[in-house]
């Protein structure tokens, strides 16, 4: 699993299961940041999970990876993760879609330094 912020996550052969949210936030800032932190570290210690990318200007996108549905459900119950996802939904979200894929297939290019 890549360890840098603002790279690609590393993710074994397929298939492994992507979690897509997409999000756009309201005026308030109140502690959101601090929450997202929480909720990186907290996912990277669950059972399953891969790895995780986002993006953030204007709209957000965050996709994480996970071994199996089970791992997906487990997380979304968290009880962490629940008191974000209330909060998202009373405060810092104007609006969000959450989408769960199977990866069947995927590849990549890096260029060599």
């Amino acid at each position: 699993m890549n360890k840098e912020v603002n790279a690609i996550a590393y993710t074994p052969s397929p298939p492994y299961y992507a979690v897509i949210f997409t999000s756009l936030r309201t005026e308030v800032d109140d502690g959101y940041g601090e929450m997202a932190d929480q909720m990186v570290e907290l996912a990277k210690k669950q059972s399953g999970y891969l790895g995780h990318e986002s993006a953030r200007v204007g709209l957000g996108i965050t996709v994480s990876y996970w071994e199996s549905l089970d791992a997906i459900r487990n997380w979304k119950m968290v009880s962490e993760h629940l008191f974000a996802q209330r909060m998202g939904r009373e405060k810092w979200y104007s609006s969000y879609k959450t989408r769960i894929c199977l990866v069947e297939r995927d590849y990549g290019f890096e260029l060599e330094n």
